[in-house]
């Protein structure tokens, strides 16, 4: 028999979807009989000496976070560190056949048998219920004046939610939780609160996130700009009694965020301001990440939703897009809970999981346009479901599942339906000139455009977040050198998992990615606006569980290797050592790159209105200054927020100087240093005025105060 070499053992194991074919004689004596035993034999006979070495297992993580570290900007050496990353990905490879690394395995969930009983009457009251408030949604019922076919009235809501309480009822399935729930707090009353240490664990890790989240809050991002503008507008209009379905300012927005902005500054007390954005965004993007924690125990362990939830809430991505306070956060805030409850639905077979899943994804329909794609990915996930191991019994919880979640979600989804269907082209605007050549021709190809975008949004998570730089910083990756590299170390060991079990669910999680993406790859006609952490948002929902698998795969491969109490230390203290250098690694990204960098992009409004304040409250008032405005300068608006706490605009415009002639002195006119002709004008008004010059940290941000004291 001719012995086989080393490179042929190594090519054998590295096609491990094939059976193997070589000739390979034990080394020593094994207690199995058949081809079976003998490929194990020879394993360990080969394998001898690279079982022994027990840091072998770092070796792919030390690899591909030296391939991410040359990736990181400024200086780039995009081809050592592809070797370095198919090293690293061939080395896992090779591992995980020795069975040295360790994947983590799909818990297996009991499930039961799907009820379809239904109490019709309520459903059919509900409906009836439901119709009559897609009616009164579109019309005025008390008669002629301000049209009310884009307003939540008395009428219209009643019918609306009791119409979905209806139906929902209808759909229930009794569980006993406010039974669960009751005697839970009895026993808390009578034993007080105890927590067993992986709770600690878990309320550590979120409290840890948490803290990133709010950190600095006020300062980072330091300026707001017009978009913010138009949204406090929209929550001045809510604040004053008008309740719209469809804020149609700016080219149109869902309204989810302005009544959440309207609640946290009437409950923080924050009034019309950039705090009261920030705390409504960054408040959504806290609370999903119970979601990523839940959907990494469903996905795998909870383990894995632990690591998930940890590094996803302290990332520079999702950081930056709760933080910028524009709807962006309430992408994944309502896609995690809904893909959730679709995959617990599809595991348990429980039909209230469906009806969650269709509410979390009638809510998300009012946040973020981008969330329109999500429908999407339930029907594809449900898809999946229903192909891998296809039996009667899936069918019909597919089917079921579906039928739920849709109806459920279309019921929330109705004042936004009917405002749509009236009037789509503003409904659909946004995305429709994004798509098609409606603003401005398409730049190409349609389908090479999108098959570019695609291929660099697929990338951005290792090379290039793309060039907007109010919610990301240009041109570096979207992930930090840590996660970066366990998240592709996380794609390779879904992939042989499913390669193996052929789960739907590993599937699933791999499919969902470039689908969430789709709102900034579908960017056809303005491709330089891709890839973007925005439009890209609800991927960070795969993309964290994929980083969270690949950090437990090496939890499980550390406690394998060490079996002893020590293996559990070590696990551990790697793990541990893993999130702080994440933490710090993405902290340097938030409140020093992204701050400094946003800071001398944006206009200092803000200090502008501190001016504006400290004239008021020494020698002037508020109606006594203004500010002149000027091409691609500051928003007047915005400096009125920071100086009253409300929308109000100190534009003056140029031509209207000679009116200020009416008020009384002290006067001040905020201009911008390159406006001589305003300046020249304010001389030949007020001969006796003040020049003087505002400096401030950057010397392209000064501006001029022309005080007329007489």
């Amino acid at each position: 028999m001719n012995e086989p070499s080393i490179l042929d053992y190594l090519i054998d194991k590295l096609t491990f979807w094939r059976e193997s074919t070589l000739d390979v004689p034990p080394a020593e004596q094994a207690a199995e009989r058949g081809a079976r035993g003998e490929r194990a034999a020879a394993d360990r006979a080969m394998g001898r000496t690279l079982l022994s070495q027990r840091w072998l297992v770092l070796i792919p993580l030390l690899l591909v976070w030296s391939a991410q570290l040359l990736l990181e900007p400024p200086g780039r050496s995009s081809a050592p560190a592809v070797i370095l990353y198919g090293l690293g990905v061939l080395l896992l490879v090779v591992l995980i056949r020795l069975n040295i690394w360790k994947i983590p395995a799909l818990q297996e969930k009991p499930a039961e048998d799907l009820n379809n009983d239904l109490r019709w009457r309520w459903f059919t009251v509900g409906l009836i219920l439901s119709l009559a408030a897609f009616w009164f949604f579109g019309v005025n019922p008390i008669g002629p004046g301000a049209f009310s076919g884009n307003r939540f009235n008395v009428l219209n809501t009643f019918l609306w939610l009791a119409g979905m309480t209806a139906v929902l009822w209808s759909l229930w399935e009794p569980e006993g939780w406010w039974q669960k729930i009751t005697g839970q707090g009895r026993t808390l009353l009578d034993r007080g609160l105890t927590l067993n240490p992986w709770q600690l664990v878990v309320l550590a890790g979120f409290g840890l996130a948490a803290f990133f989240r709010f950190y600095r809050l006020a300062d980072v991002p330091p300026e707001m700009f017009s978009d913010h503008a138009e949204k406090l507008i929209d929550v001045t209009t809510v604040l004053r009694g008008e309740y719209p379905i469809y804020f149609i300012r700016n080219t149109g927005r869902e309204a989810f965020q302005m009544y959440l902005t309207a609640a946290a500054a009437e409950l923080f007390h924050t009034g019309i301001s950039f705090l009261s954005l920030k705390l409504g965004t960054v408040l959504a993007g806290v609370l999903t990440l119970p979601f990523i924690y839940l959907l990494g125990k469903e996905a795998a362990n909870r383990r894995v939703g632990l690591f998930a939830m940890v590094l996803a809430g302290v990332a520079y991505w999702p950081n930056v897009i709760s933080r910028v306070a524009l709807r962006f956060a309430l992408y994944p805030f309502f896609a995690a809970p809904a893909l959730y409850f679709l995959i617990r639905g599809l595991r348990s077979r429980r039909r209230n999981d469906f009806i969650y899943a269709g509410l979390f994804l009638g809510l998300g329909l009012h946040g973020y346009s981008p969330f329109r794609v999500v429908p999407v990915l339930f029907v594809v996930v449900l898809l999946v479901y229903l192909l891998h191991r296809p039996s009667l019994r899936r069918l019909k919880t597919a089917l079921w599942g579906l039928l739920t979640s849709g109806l459920v979600s279309l019921l929330v989804f109705l004042p936004l339906l009917r405002y749509a269907l009236g009037h789509w082209g503003r409904f659909s605007y946004r995305m429709s000139t994004r798509m098609t050549g409606l603003e401005r021709a398409i730049p190409g190809n349609p389908f090479q455009i999108f098959l570019s975008n695609l291929s660099k949004s697929l990338v951005m998570f290792q090379w290039d977040n793309g060039e907007i730089w109010v919610h990301s910083i240009p041109g570096r990756p979207a992930l930090g050198v840590i996660s970066a590299g366990l998240f592709t170390l996380g794609v390779v060991l879904v992939i042989v998992r499913y390669v193996r079990k052929r789960s739907w669910i590993d599937l699933s999680l791999l499919l969902s990615i470039p689908i969430l993406m789709l709102p900034s790859v579908l960017a056809i006609a303005f491709p330089n606006e891709n890839p973007s952490l925005n439009r890209s948002g609800g991927a960070l929902i795969p993309v964290f569980l994929l980083v969270g698998m690949a950090l437990d795969s090496l939890w499980i491969t550390l406690r394998n290797r060490y079996p002893n109490r020590s293996g559990k230390i070590l696990a551990g203290a790697a793990a541990l050592l893993v999130v702080l250098m994440s933490a710090r690694i993405n902290a340097d990204l938030v409140f020093n790159q992204y701050y400094h960098q946003f800071r001398h992009k944006s206009w200092n409004t803000s200090e502008l209105g501190e001016v504006i304040t400290q004239f008021a409250d020494t020698i002037g008032s508020y109606q006594q200054a203004w500010v002149v405005p000027y091409p691609h300068w500051v928003d007047t608006r915005l400096v009125g927020i920071h100086v009253e706490d409300k929308v109000v605009d100190y534009a003056l415009w140029r031509e209207d100087l000679g009116r200020t002639t009416e008020v009384d002195p002290p006067k001040l006119f905020l201009v911008k240093p390159e406006d001589q002709e305003t300046l020249d004008e304010l001389r030949d008004i007020y001969p006796d005025g003040v020049v003087s010059v505002y400096r401030t940290f950057d010397p392209s941000r000064n501006f001029i105060l022309y005080t007329v004291l007489r």
